[in-house]
């Protein structure tokens, strides 16, 4: 056998580190590690406290849909007040 046909492919290589079952946060700053249990909806990072709409895909296989829009405004919320910005105003507010 020649030192070509030992070697992997990257796709082949790449195939030995994928997690299955298991994906990263979506908040840019965190990305944290999480692995839902089956059947779950929802999903809390355990590191931002941000929290995710999930669909499975398969009974083993969930994806991300997106955020729980409500907890995560009021993190947002906390986060700003924190740091003594102010707030924006909506629209019906400036009439």
């Amino acid at each position: 056998m020649s030192e070509n046909e030992k070697k992997l492919s990257g796709a082949e290589s790449l195939r030995k580190t994928r997690t299955y079952g298991k994906f990263r946060c979506h908040n840019p700053s965190c990305m944290g590690r999480m692995q839902p249990a089956a059947g779950q909806k929802t999903i809390k990072c355990p590191a931002c406290n941000m929290e995710f709409r999930m669909a499975w895909v398969k009974p083993d296989f969930p994806r991300i849909r997106g955020p729980v829009w409500n907890v995560n405004r009021e993190i947002a919320e906390k986060v700003r007040a924190d740091k003594g910005a102010v707030p924006p105003t909506s629209k019906k507010e400036k009439k």
